[in-house]
């Protein structure tokens, strides 16, 4: 069933998500350790999100940018893993246009933040151990909290363009979409139209977000890595590079798996489309599930609370 807009190009009524093609037989079993996933990082990520919030000696620049990736992380595995294992247990295939662009919207932005907010804490790290003295003066809550709004305002700049294009564009009568859930690649070729701007403008996006992101990261570290050879104790300089090596493996699960998802919608016809979703779900929900645990294994503070909680001792 199509539906007449204002300006005269037609949209379906829904969209039918079909799970994980080729794997029909096991999506039933495949749900489960996704379940398993995004328990853990409901749990994780909001524990971390309770630990900063009651304690104010963690209200530190390091700390909030954790809390504003630990939001993140909740928005982007909310957005897509309740439908997801809808449609592999219960066979809830049929989502509603306008969720399905809404979807589009908070899986593309709030990739964007999560990328934003790796760049912040890259930069945190760098004046953290670069000039450790002015750090405090540099870096204040209300930098931090621009920080973030600047982030959260290009994600909402760049990636809103993608849902009012597509929305003002006719679709085929073919309205299945070969995946568990709404993404802009998959959206954009059920439209009955060229498409390439559509097309040209995500490239560009990617492009700008993970380029300059990846730019100010690796610059980041290739000047802290600099001070940190520098350091005169042995010591000094293993804290320092276990500090940023949690943070490279955080970049490393996001980045890689975003990348093959990226490379394999537009380059990737030879890819099986079974793994090309496996690798699709998990760049959304390994990152969530990861964060709170490597940050919260390797942060002494929140590892002693998340101790304290659990043995019951005052803190």
């Amino acid at each position: 069933v199509m539906l007449a807009s204002g300006n005269h190009s037609s949209y379906p009524v829904s969209f039918i998500l079909l799970g994980i093609p080729g794997l029909e037989n096991s999506q039933f079993w495949i749900a489960f350790p996704l379940c398993a996933m995004y328990v853990v990082a409901i749990i994780g990520n909001t524990t971390v999100l309770h630990i900063i919030r009651i304690d104010h000696t963690l209200h530190e620049p390091m700390y909030l940018f954790l809390a504003m990736l630990a939001i993140t992380d909740l928005v982007l595995s909310s957005s897509t893993q309740p439908k997801m294992l809808a449609i592999l247990w219960f066979h809830a295939h049929e989502t509603e246009y306008h969720a399905c662009l809404i979807q589009v919207f908070f899986i593309h932005a709030f990739s964007s933040v999560e990328s934003g907010v790796l760049m912040a804490m890259a930069l945190d790290r760098y004046v953290a151990i670069c000039f450790p003295l002015r750090h405090s003066s540099v870096l204040t809550p209300a930098v931090v909290g621009k920080l973030g709004a600047a982030v959260m305002m290009r994600a909402l700049l760049l990636v809103s363009p993608f849902c009012i294009m597509v929305s003002r564009m006719p679709f085929c009568p073919n309205q299945i979409i070969p995946q568990p859930y709404c993404e802009h690649m998959a959206v954009l070729k059920l439209v009955c139209a060229d498409t390439r701007v559509n097309r040209a403008y995500g490239l560009f996006v990617a492009f700008s977000v993970v380029g300059f992101d990846m730019i100010v990261i690796s610059v980041s570290y290739v000047m802290i890595l600099r001070t940190v050879l520098g350091l005169p104790s042995g010591q000094a300089q293993l804290k320092a590079f276990g500090t940023c090596a949690s943070h490279i493996c955080v970049i490393l699960a996001l980045y890689i798996p975003a990348l093959f998802t990226f490379l394999t919608h537009r380059f990737g016809h030879h890819v099986s489309r079974a793994v090309h979703i496996m690798f699709a779900n998990l760049y959304l929900l390994v990152p969530p599930m990861l964060n709170p645990i490597i940050y919260g294994v390797r942060t002494k503070q929140i590892r002693n609370r998340v101790i304290q909680g659990c043995c019951g001792k005052d803190p």
